[in-house]
Parts: C-alpha cells; structure tokens; sequence
C-alpha cells in the first residue's frame, strides 16, 4: 500500500488517468532502441536504392552514347 502511494505521488500512475496502459521503462527503452535501428536501416536502403538508380541511368546513357558514337562515323565523309 505504501508503494502504490509513492508511485502515486511520484507521478507513475499518469498513464492511469488516461486511460492508458503502463508499460515499463525497459520495454520502453528497447522499443526506442528498435525504433531507431529499424530508421537507421530504413536510411541504408534508401540510399543503396538512390545510388543503384543513379548506376542504372549511368549505365543506360552510356549505352545510348556508345551506340550513337558507333553508328556515326569519325571523320570519315566518303
């Protein structure tokens, strides 16, 4: 009984009042931990995916530029 009315006083019963469910700092701290690995790896990929983008335009153009440069003659006018 006692330390239901520290906890109270301490401000740990808040999530009570509004209708809420308590859930532990533990679980809370591992929740954020997860939260911010899963951005960092959400991050990750995008930028693999902007770069693997940026190679195929790469890729693509210079199979057009290699295919003009092919079909034009250097140089020669006959």
């Amino acid at each position: 009984m006692f330390a239901w009315r520290r906890l109270a006083t301490q401000g740990a019963l808040t999530a009570t009042q509004a209708d809420e469910e308590v859930v532990p700092a533990s679980e809370y701290r591992s929740l954020q931990s997860q939260i911010r690995e899963l951005q960092r790896l959400l991050g990750k990929k995008t930028l693999e995916s902007e770069i693997l983008k940026e190679a195929l335009e790469v890729a693509t153009g210079s199979k057009k530029h290699l295919l003009r440069s092919l079909s034009l003659p250097k140089g020669d006018f006959r």
